[in-house]
């Protein structure tokens, strides 16, 4: 039986959550990849997933990306101890939250840019699942989400390209339509905005073979470090495309690269789950990530 719209943002919600919190604890303790050790202590999820949290909200109580109730969310919520960017803590946020319009904060980023970093994409996934029965309607709604925060087109380009990798993923669940990580790009590049998250997109998909390795993608198309879109969205979508029906595998693979790694994974995570369901994350790790915050999933 096909999942509604609303289970398959949940589970996305879930698989981005789970994700970020289990790439958030390699941080402290990198050399943990290698040996694949995680922590028995509570897995802390990050602003990843807070955010995650404002675009569920938004959609169960509207129906789509209200803007203003999205920014206002963004803002009510905002815990500076989840890990966000000084632009985030010492600009925009505290900004909204004390009446300065979201558009005007947004813009004013960065000398007058925008932000072009990874944070629209990194929240995505879960509106990509909603809407996923129609991709047009991911890519207004993914780029109403985007300019909340981030008006610079790079920074809308990657959470357009996350919302509609997830779709992807989502519709080509039971069909043969994408058979790796090539064919997975080649079905989102056409709906992502001109810019250099498409380019790289376009990269991965010229250059990358079906046996190159993850090392070789982080090199082409980052890991993150950067906390940019155009260095995180491309490898993180490659990824996905790459471990499509391996959530466990995807994860482990994602953060063996290190650099952003909570973001990686919830990126990776959000699109897989929304595919698989969250039966496919590991019951240990669910038990050991932190919970969601009840009212994400509340109008």
């Amino acid at each position: 039986m096909a999942r509604s719209s609303l289970d398959r943002m949940q589970d996305s919600l879930r698989g981005l959550c789970v994700g970020d919190a289990f790439g958030q604890q390699f941080f402290a303790r990198p050399e943990s990849v290698l040996s694949r050790r995680t922590t028995n202590v509570p897995w802390r999820w990050t602003d990843d997933t807070e955010m995650a949290c404002s675009i569920t909200r938004t959609l169960l109580s509207c129906g789509e990306s209200d803007q203003d109730f999205l920014a206002n969310s963004f803002a009510e919520r905002f815990d500076s101890g989840r890990g966000y960017g000084p632009a985030m803590i010492f600009g925009l946020l505290p900004d909204i939250k004390a009446g300065r319009p979201w558009k005007e904060a947004a813009q004013s980023l960065f000398e007058g840019t925008g932000s072009f970093g990874n944070g629209a994409a990194m929240r995505v996934a879960p509106l990509g699942a909603y809407f996923a029965d129609d991709i047009e309607q991911v890519v207004e709604q993914a780029r109403r989400s985007a300019e909340v925060t981030h008006a610079h087109p790079e920074g809308i380009a990657g959470g357009v390209a996350v919302a509609v990798a997830t779709a992807v993923a989502v519709q080509t669940r039971a069909t043969d339509d994408v058979t790796g990580p090539r064919s997975f790009l080649e079905t989102v590049i056409p709906y992502v905005p001109e810019s250099v998250v498409r380019q790289q997109l376009q990269n991965a998909f010229d250059i990358l073979g079906p046996r190159s390795s993850v090392d070789r993608a982080a090199d082409l198309l980052g890991n993150g470090d950067r906390i940019s879109a155009m260095d995180t969205v491309p490898f993180c979508l490659w990824m996905a495309g790459r471990y499509l029906d391996d959530y466990v595998g995807a994860l482990w693979k994602t953060v063996s690269v290190l650099g952003d790694m909570d973001t990686n994974c919830a990126i990776v995570g959000g699109i897989l789950a929304a595919r698989l369901g969250t039966s496919v994350i590991p019951e240990e790790w669910q038990t050991l990530c932190e919970p969601l915050s009840g009212w994400a999933l509340k109008k």
